[in-house]
């Protein structure tokens, strides 16, 4: 027989995600990816609340932040086009007014120290090695907010820098929260807008960078998304139009192995009832108003009743 297709071995860990699992994630759009999937079967998750953040250096700064309770003041934040902006969040938060912008600002801090207290699993995805230095600050940013170029210095995290701000990351989860699992990958997202060689290398610095930090025995486990994506998934036809990011399927079929490797297999009828529920949300009918739509409805409503009696936290 022709193989037309290398396959990665991904097996099941240890304590994996089940729904009295309460899920972290952290990191670049594969975690958002991730996150929506986890979401849509009603696990409990917290996703990026800062919105997504690409680099190494960025998530350790939400962590110290959120650990050491360092509120946002208006030294934090900044006016540019219109829109009050930080520099340590996704302009996803940008908003008209300074006040209400640090509120939001702030209530996300307390939602991420909480969740790093409660999360059974935290997942760590970085996107890339290459940062911006706000040269007026000196400060490494989470993100520009498309303020001019020449205010920033671009570099590379050298393999050492990119450890050495996991390991503090990793760290400062683990003394908070001792028994949490942490799941670190690579996304498989390409920047090409640094560059093809440049991207290459970037990827090299992650990939080398979190494996120093990967320790089973310590609950520190490495997920190959980014493995999957560059050998099994090796087509432009895994790929959106602009050829940089995972398509839906691509989506899915890594989303079937973190579910093999992450996913308790004893949730699986639980999450074929949420599946059920959700297609039965989304459903449009012809006639709303038809006696058989009521009954449709009715019957739906006692799923959901049904379901939310064995787990409260679910929301429909």
């Amino acid at each position: 027989m022709i193989k037309l297709q290398t396959t990665i071995t991904v097996q099941q860990e240890r304590d994996p995600i089940d729904y009295g699992s309460e899920v972290l994630l952290l990191g670049s759009c594969f975690v958002a990816h991730i996150g929506e999937k986890l979401d849509y079967y009603k696990f409990k998750t917290t996703i990026n609340p800062f919105g997504i953040i690409f680099h190494p250096v960025a998530i350790e700064r939400s962590v110290t932040r959120a650990i050491n309770e360092e509120e946002f003041t208006e030294k934090d934040v900044f006016y540019h086009n219109e829109q009050w902006h930080c520099f340590d969040a996704h302009s996803t938060l940008s908003a008209l007014k300074k006040e209400e912008f640090l509120c939001v600002l702030n209530d996300r801090l307390t939602l991420l120290k909480a969740s790093i207290e409660r999360a059974t699993h935290i997942v760590l995805t970085v996107g890339t090695a290459w940062v911006y230095r706000h040269i007026a600050s000196n400060n490494i940013v989470a993100n520009c907010h498309k303020v001019p170029q020449k205010k920033f210095l671009k570099e590379l995290l050298s393999v050492e820098a990119v450890t050495e701000s996991i390991d503090k990351t990793v760290t400062l989860l683990k003394a908070e929260n001792p028994s949490v699992k942490i799941i670190t990958t690579v996304s498989p997202v390409r920047h090409l807008k640094d560059g093809f060689v440049e991207n290459t290398l970037s990827k090299a610095h992650l990939i080398s960078g979190v494996h120093q930090v990967v320790d089973p025995r310590q609950a520190i486990y490495y997920f190959p998304s980014y493995e999957l994506m560059m050998d099994e998934l090796r087509d432009y036809r895994y790929y959106t139009t602009d050829l940089l990011h995972p398509n839906s399927t691509a989506t899915q079929l890594i989303w079937e192995r973190f579910t093999k490797a992450w996913i308790a297999s004893e949730t699986e009828k639980t999450r074929k009832e949420v599946s059920s529920i959700q297609n039965g949300l989304r459903h449009k009918p012809f006639n709303p108003e038809s006696e058989a739509h009521q009954i449709f409805l009715k019957q739906l409503a006692q799923q959901i009743e049904q379901l939310q009696r064995q787990y409260p936290h679910m929301q429909f």
